[in-house]
């Protein structure tokens, strides 16, 4: 189901949505029913010496930045591109198996360092989830669990966390100590790119959806994207980074569901950084300069849209 309508659900309508996510949800594999990784990705040591490489060769632009340490026991390192006053932030891989978000953060980050925003200071960030990347697992093992770090966050209908993980709690300290003003967060494999509201509440509406309309139509030059709110594109997910970010700081947060496939080709993967890029920097450079002040919700959650998540995107 890609689409939520907003309109009252009946419990006989939401009866039958249950019955047809719970059928979904028992056909697909848990956290440890994982495909190999695809062919021609690079593991997270790659990744590394990728931002080092960049770095090396953009020494007045870019430095290396540790944002904190994982369950893995790995570093998760991003890096930071300019030297502006207004900080933003791309993220990539909350989920491990979305190789194509990270081809994108990657090319994002070659593009700011050839080119850095005039004003801006942007950290990209191309893997959070280092486990999950290394073993094309779109969850995160912590001790003997797993968690879907993109459940793992705050949120104003709840959350599955929060912060079982310490990557979501190093991403989140990250985004208050450095006062983060946009972000785009990139996924797979729907294509979309959403903002806030995406929680189980039929009150999806912020004083700036039209702001957040135009800001996605500039993203979406290139690829066409379909452009909305979260819950009515996609589903509701509570526990998100995109609705934490803007529900506690007023982070002018945006989500992009890149390509078609979790596992792209590498010519599909050199694609969707062609059509994305562009777009995503557009999205930066026309942000607000400030943070949003009306950020609280003020709507009603409804607890039983929660079956409606499908964890798969």
């Amino acid at each position: 189901m890609r689409k939520f309508p907003r309109i009252g659900i009946g419990g006989a309508v939401l009866s039958a949505l249950v019955c047809v996510q719970a059928a979904r949800a028992a056909s697909q594999a848990g956290p440890a029913g994982r495909a190999p990784a695809p062919a021609g990705f690079s593991k997270y040591a790659d990744i590394k010496k990728m931002l080092q490489d960049l770095v090396q060769t953009h020494r007045g632009n870019a430095r290396l930045v540790d944002v904190g340490q994982s369950d893995s026991g790995d570093r998760i390192y991003g890096i930071e591109i300019g030297s502006g006053t207004v900080r933003n932030l791309v993220v990539g891989t909350h989920h491990g198996n979305e190789y194509g978000s990270t081809e994108v953060a990657l090319g994002m980050a070659r593009s700011l360092a050839d080119k850095p925003i005039p004003g801006q200071t942007v950290y990209v960030i191309p893997v959070l989830n280092i486990s999950g990347y290394d073993s094309n697992n779109r969850y995160e093992k912590a001790g003997s669990d797993y968690f879907d770090p993109n459940r793992d966050y705050p949120g104003p209908c709840g959350t599955a966390g929060p912060f079982r993980l310490k990557s979501t709690k190093a991403l989140a300290d990250f985004v208050a100590t450095q006062g983060i003003v946009a972000s785009a967060t990139l996924h797979t494999f729907y294509p979309a790119v959403v903002y806030p509201w995406g929680i189980s509440s039929q009150d999806l509406s912020t004083p700036y959806d039209d702001l957040f309309k135009s800001l996605g139509q500039m993203a979406t030059r290139e690829s066409q994207y379909p452009v909305g709110n979260s819950t009515q594109l996609i589903y509701p997910a509570d526990g998100t980074y995109e609705d934490f970010a803007f529900w506690q700081h007023g982070v002018w947060s945006m989500l992009f569901e890149l390509g078609k496939s979790h596992s792209p080709s590498k010519p599909e993967a050199e694609k969707m950084v062609a059509v994305n890029v562009p777009g995503i920097r557009r999205l930066l450079e026309n942000s607000p300069r400030e943070r949003a002040t009306d950020h609280a919700f003020r709507g009603r959650c409804d607890t039983r849209l929660r079956v409606l998540d499908r964890h798969d995107e």
